[in-house]
């Protein structure tokens, strides 16, 4: 059974200072470790901020992501080109940055992206602090209903067809089951519903259902933007 842990900040600058703090933490990590970030423009102010410091780490540091859209990878729309400041700021080598290769027909970047997870997994390291966001409508990473839960099986990677028209890739909740760490981070107008049935742990929430595979989740959101 997932246990639900809420933490709810006095301001959105409360969330971003926190998560500045806990990213930083999780890159700090004294061991080989692997971390997670989200897309979308909730975490993007941690991101940018962790960019202007220093940020000694372990060398075998690598860093993922839940999802991408379909686009090059310098595209504004891109969730590894958003990231770009805090990648940079790392300086890690290429190869321990777990990125989409979108540059690859769409099907064979959800390959691609799977064999990177599964040798991520048999390596050894562990896999920290995952960030993954909520949308209004209820999914997580790229995630968006019971049709993508049922492709997921058996995978750790798929491709997906989003709502908005565009296609992307997508980690499944049987990757999310290796995450130490899940946390949900969730600010911005018109996401009240689907924040209350997170906390609610509404059996027919795409989000909740993605994580059911974890002993914990943390739900990181706040009182006003």
């Amino acid at each position: 059974m997932t246990t639900l842990n809420l933490c709810r900040f006095a301001s959105r600058a409360a969330l971003d200072a926190a998560l500045e703090d806990r990213l930083a933490r999780a890159i700090a990590a004294d061991s080989p470790s692997a971390i997670m970030l989200s897309g979308g423009t909730t975490p993007l102010p941690a991101y940018r901020a962790l960019a202007e410091r220093a940020l000694p780490h372990h060398d075998g540091l690598r860093v993922l992501f839940s999802d991408d859209r379909y686009v090059p990878a310098y595209s504004p729309a891109s969730n590894y080109h958003q990231s770009r400041p805090l990648l940079d700021a790392l300086a890690l080598a290429p190869s321990a940055v777990m990125r989409v290769r979108t540059e690859l027909p769409l099907e064979a970047a959800a390959s691609d992206y799977q064999r990177q997870l599964e040798a991520l997994l048999s390596s050894g390291a562990r896999i920290g602090l995952g960030l993954l966001g909520l949308g209004a409508d209820g999914h997580t990473a790229s995630l968006f209903g019971a049709a993508d839960l049922e492709r997921a099986r058996g995978h750790l990677a798929i491709a997906v067809q989003r709502p908005d028209g565009m296609s992307g890739v997508s980690v499944t909740p049987q990757f999310l089951a290796h995450l130490a760490q899940p946390v949900f981070v969730v600010a911005g107008g018109g996401k009240s519903q689907a924040i209350e049935r997170l906390i609610a742990q509404d059996s027919n929430l795409t989000a909740w259902r993605a994580v059911q595979g974890c002993a914990e989740v943390e739900l990181w959101t706040c009182e006003s933007d």
